[in-house]
């Protein structure tokens, strides 16, 4: 009778034990598949985000730009008669000219020009040399020698760049900003450090603020790249995003 009672409960045991190790891999294994519809849902949103702005820019480049070049060459073909109609004439010439500057600049950002000919360093060395030299900011970046980044990556580093720059600007009240891509045994090293006045990232994933900071983290997810930002108020904000050699 004891036998019959142990083998009992050996047997339930086993079944039991059965059940939770299927449980438990039945979890992981819809973990990994939540995973991985989630990045293929960040992929298709940032493809069509990318399509979008490169339709955008290209229309405004290609129609609204010579357009208002068009409207301006008219308008200086007008003869007036007095002074005040001339100055006017010049007023709305400016304002035209400064329209398309800002269309130009707007395309640009939605397009950063020359990413598939030039290095990424280029790139953004002009995208912040246009950024800087129209804020009371200074911004460094710099990548080590021998620094080897697939062209498929670039795109993601560079829009990465640009939202770190974008808000920093908007909202750090930094005066320095420092970038530096560096190679690694295992990969790619970014990172971005200000002196600027911080945040609590709890509070501003919670608000609107907090665009910026998700758009960076989905770009890190589609590179399995590992984000850590490290920041507070008035000390500052520090990113180091690490993307492995195989992303």
């Amino acid at each position: 009778m004891p036998d019959k009672l142990f083998y009992t409960v050996v047997i339930t045991s086993i079944l039991i034990a059965i059940v939770i190790i299927f449980f438990v891999i039945s979890v992981i294994r819809y973990h990994k598949r939540y995973m991985q519809l989630q990045k293929e849902r960040i992929q298709a949103q940032i493809m069509i985000q990318e399509q979008e702005r490169k339709r955008i820019a290209n229309d405004l480049h290609d129609s609204l730009g010579p357009m208002l070049s068009t409207v301006k060459l008219f308008m200086n073909s007008i003869a007036v008669n007095n002074d005040t109609d001339q100055e006017s004439l010049n007023k709305a010439s400016g304002y035209i000219d400064e329209t398309i500057n800002n269309l130009r600049e707007i395309a640009y950002n939605l397009l950063p020009s020359g990413l598939d000919r030039n290095s990424l360093e280029m790139v953004v060395n002009e995208y912040i040399g246009r950024m800087g030299s129209r804020q009371p900011i200074k911004i460094t970046f710099s990548v080590t020698k021998d620094t080897v980044i697939p062209k498929k990556t670039e795109i993601h580093l560079f829009r990465i760049i640009q939202e770190i720059v974008h808000n920093t600007i908007k909202h750090s009240g930094a005066r320095s900003l420092k970038l530096a891509i560096t190679s690694q045994p295992d990969g790619l090293l970014l990172v971005s450090e200000d002196n600027g006045r911080g945040f609590d990232p709890d509070n501003i994933r919670a608000t609107s603020d907090g665009l910026g900071l998700k758009s960076i983290e989905n770009r890190c997810q589609m590179l399995d790249a590992d984000f850590k930002l490290i920041t507070a108020k008035n000390k500052g904000c520090k990113m180091i995003i690490k993307v492995p050699v195989n992303s």
